[in-house]
């Protein structure tokens, strides 16, 4: 194995969401990063839906953008539809989402991490972690070139022995039409290390040309739409709609005629995937009295014939999915630009982490995302920023530690869940895990974290002084 002199504080592994917040929340330590990522290309990939925030989740955004992170500024740029759920309730349980733009929210990810001092991005695949006794040192890339660091972060997501399902047909891969990742596995075995199985899924994407949207309910956005970042007064972007149609009664027929050829229940797969974002043959199961569903039709972009049928996430055969897709209303002549799947990956223990994200097990390795057992942009966002913070801190020398408490933040309550108590099925924030959700709501996360962020070092001087004036003027109204 030949060694190249590639010394950094930090390595970040992986450029989806987790990573992309990690890596750049590390730079602002001013520890010297590098984003080790297999695709430049797909740094900041919407490998499942095209939409960032939500119930609980939209808080995690607000509260990595008072941080100053990157999610809530990328969204508001590459956002095409933005709504405030929960409306009818009080202000603890508000929802702030928007639909993305896939291509436009990976182009400006790029921008802001290119832009990031201190950080260095490689497009390399990591096939295997260096350590010595009880600490990591560093990453070796399929290529045999050794990267020396003094802390590393893992957000491998969905690639950790990534094995996709279609019926009976099974294919290797970390997402479709994409390698999976083997050697970090065999390196976490070698550390002794215990690797568990988790199973997510995405429905189908389809041809918008071929959708009848004239039987469908219109969903518009808020006017005017509200943005993510607190450093944003205006979203201009143009809006679009997005629409609701309802899976049939035949839909379910073809389901339960076929449910013998869905892994999850013919025993393919054994893991287990998220209860609030089940399968579609799962709900036809679970909900055997319910003759219909709701399929939530959302736009991919503004430049594209892609949409996403948020309802229908299916492991079936693609003849299958030919048959029940076409039953829903207004999809009765569509063509199939992707086939739904479901992934089985491996993760590790969260209950074997540092309230910091660092391992227990092995020093100056961290962990973020769905290696942690969670599931969601967001959670894997806000973890990886707490991860990035921590690994810029240790390789630093700092005697400090950035965390949060349950009663300061929903990232406080998310973390404290995942180390406490684990999981047995993908972890998801809810509003009502928090149980201060009256206090540190998705409206004032700037004025929760933005000094203690400002107090660590991690603010950028723009942020710091629209901040201070926001409290002058709260101060004097």
């Amino acid at each position: 194995m030949k060694h190249i002199e590639n010394k950094f504080d930090v390595i970040v592994v992986g450029g989806g969401h987790a990573g992309c917040e990690a890596a750049s929340a590390s730079a602002r330590t001013g520890a010297k990063t590098a984003l080790i990522t297999h695709k430049i290309s797909k740094i900041g990939e919407m490998s499942c839906n095209p939409a960032i925030g939500g119930l609980a989740k939209g808080t995690l955004v607000r509260e990595i953008d008072a941080l100053d992170g990157l999610m809530g500024k990328v969204i508001d740029k590459a956002g095409i539809q933005f709504r405030m759920l929960n409306l009818s309730k009080g202000p603890a349980v508000y929802g702030p989402r928007a639909q993305a733009d896939r291509q436009l929210y990976k182009k400006y990810m790029l921008e802001a991490l290119q832009e990031q001092e201190n950080l260095t991005i490689i497009e390399q695949a990591v096939e295997g972690i260096l350590f010595e006794g009880k600490k990591v040192t560093g990453v070796v890339d399929k290529d045999g070139n050794e990267y020396l660091s003094k802390t590393i972060i893992l957000t491998t997501g969905t690639f950790l022995n990534g094995l996709i399902h279609m019926g009976e047909e099974k294919k290797i891969g970390g997402r479709i039409n994409d390698v999976n990742c083997v050697g970090i596995s065999k390196s976490l075995l070698d550390m002794g290390f215990e690797l568990k199985r988790l199973k997510t899924g995405t429905p189908p994407r389809l041809d918008a040309k071929t959708i009848d949207f004239s039987v469908m309910q219109k969903q518009d956005g808020d006017n005017p739409p509200k943005p993510f970042s607190y450093m944003n007064k205006d979203i201009t972007n143009p809006q679009i709609s997005c629409y609701i149609t309802n899976t049939t009664l035949e839909t379910k027929k073809i389901i339960q005629e076929n449910l013998h050829r869905a892994p999850m229940y013919s025993g393919e797969i054994k893991s287990i995937g998220p209860r609030y974002c089940p399968s579609f043959e799962d709900k036809i199961v679970k909900f055997a009295d319910k003759d219909t569903h709701h399929v939530f039709v959302e736009p991919e972009g503004y430049d594209t014939d892609y949409i996403y049928p948020n309802g229908v996430s299916s492991s079936m055969p693609k003849d299958v999915q030919d048959k029940f897709i076409r039953t829903i209303v207004g999809f009765e002549k569509v063509k199939f630009f992707e086939y739904a799947y479901a992934i089985e990956y491996d993760y590790l223990d969260p209950t074997g982490l540092k309230p910091t994200l660092e391992t227990r097990h092995m020093e100056n390795l961290f962990l973020a995302g769905q290696i942690n057992g969670t599931t969601g942009y967001e959670e894997a966002g806000a973890q990886g920023l707490v991860a990035g913070f921590n690994a810029g801190l240790k390789a630093l020398e700092s005697e400090k530690t950035f965390t949060l408490d349950r009663s300061q933040a929903y990232i406080g309550v998310m973390i404290d869940d995942l180390i406490t108590t684990g999981v047995d099925e993908p972890y998801r924030m809810f509003t009502s895990r928090a149980e201060y959700r009256l206090s540190i709501r998705a409206d004032n996360a700037d004025q929760r974290l933005t000094p203690i962020g400002i107090d660590f070092g991690f603010i950028s001087d723009e942020r710091k002084n629209a901040f201070v004036e926001k409290q002058e003027k709260l101060i004097h109204a």
